[in-house]
């Protein structure tokens, strides 16, 4: 299977592309994956890189984005970052892999049994880290599932859960917030976002739909909450 060319990337629209990251994850998780000349296609994209999407993943050791949606190299950019949370240079990441070299999705990817998101409902503090997780605390304190005050932390995992959940909800609405950019791109259909989370023991993605932002209707309703 050859690299995405210009040519290639041009031809898919966001909802392709989204098409594209299923597809691959039903084959990750049948086991079922593409085989692929690597090497081949490290010299297709050595002057030149066409991803059709972006995923904004947490740094966890088992959730490379290439291998949970089956991809190869040029295919998909990889931002990565504990907890995936938004700050300043993952909008800036974003808004040149859309904007510059034409990604047409991102995707906002949590995962299972977080590490990040466990450390933020224990409210951990240490170095640096410490500024890190306080942007996952918002979802922490959206949680309102768990009323009791004893169980609201890392050793309820359906706390943890949801906490993760909210947290990937959050990042989606942040990154059109923060980006007009993006935004633009969005409302144009150049572009979208959606949320999701890989669960770690199945390897299966399920995507949020209701957090699809795809133009200027549904980022009024999914990012503004207008109705």
């Amino acid at each position: 299977m050859r690299a995405h060319t210009s040519e290639t990337q041009a031809t898919i629209t966001p909802a392709k592309a989204l098409n594209f990251l299923k597809e691959g994850n039903a084959r990750f998780v049948n086991n079922l994956r593409i085989n692929r000349d690597l090497l081949q296609q490290a010299n297709e994209t050595r002057e030149g890189q066409w991803p059709f999407a972006t995923i904004v993943s947490c740094i966890d050791s088992r959730t490379s984005a290439e291998l949970v949606f089956d991809q190869g190299f040029g295919d998909i950019f990889s931002v990565r970052i504990a907890g995936n949370v938004v700050n300043t240079d993952i909008v800036g990441s974003l808004e040149f892999a859309c904007k510059i070299a034409g990604s047409k999705l991102i995707v906002v990817l949590a995962h299972t049994a977080c590490g990040a998101i466990k450390g933020a409902c224990d409210h951990v503090e240490l170095g640096s880290l410490t500024e890190l997780l306080s942007k996952i605390q918002p979802a922490v304190y959206e949680e309102k599932e768990t009323s009791d005050p004893k169980s609201r932390n890392s050793k309820n995992s359906r706390f943890v859960e949801n906490v993760a959940t909210l947290n990937a909800r959050r990042s989606v609405r942040s990154i059109v917030n923060r980006s007009i950019i993006l935004e633009q791109l969005i409302e144009n259909g150049q572009a979208a976002i959606i949320g999701g989370k890989h669960d770690l023991e199945s390897g299966q993605v399920t995507f949020f739909e209701d957090t699809w932002v795809f133009d200027r209707s549904t980022i009024d309703t999914v990012v503004r909450g207008k109705t």
